[in-house]
């Protein structure tokens, strides 16, 4: 199950974060597919894969990740996603920067039946984003910035 569960991991990252091949959702992920993440269990099965990789790409059009494993069980795999891609469009709130930016989602994937049936998920994004905001911010000359007295 380990190689299997890796290779499956693999096989989905490219086909969706790469290539948006939407078709592969119901390959890799299972009918009752549940997500967690910050306070929220999302429980809307494949269905909900596909916007989150629609808005990572057209944000981050030229988005590359680098996938390393950490820990497995016979149905549980631990892995950690490196992302990095230029920052062109609009990211829930986050304007686009321009820049380059690089972060880091650290998660755990069970299986059932050779599917990914549930997921956790932590990501450094918003950090990550907030950074490249406060770094654009300090090179706007004095005269642009609005006023703090206002």
């Amino acid at each position: 199950m380990n190689q299997h569960a890796k290779e499956l991991i693999l096989s989905a990252t490219s086909a969706l974060f790469r290539d948006g091949q939407f078709e592969a959702i119901s390959k890799h992920f299972a009918p009752d597919y549940v997500v967690h993440i910050t306070d929220q269990d999302l429980r809307s099965g494949p269905k909900l894969i596909r916007p989150v990789i629609e808005l990572y790409r057209s944000a981050f059009p030229d988005l590359v990740v680098d996938v390393q494993f950490f820990l497995e069980s016979a149905d549980t795999v631990c892995w950690q996603r490196t992302m990095r891609a230029t920052h062109t469009g609009a990211f829930k709130g986050f304007p686009a920067t321009g820049q380059t930016i690089v972060w880091r989602e650290m998660v755990v994937s069970r299986f059932y039946n050779s599917l990914i049936i549930e997921e956790w998920v932590v990501t450094d994004l918003a950090e990550r984003l907030l950074f490249a905001r406060k770094s654009l911010s300090h090179k706007v000359p004095q005269s642009k910035r609005p006023r703090s007295d206002a």
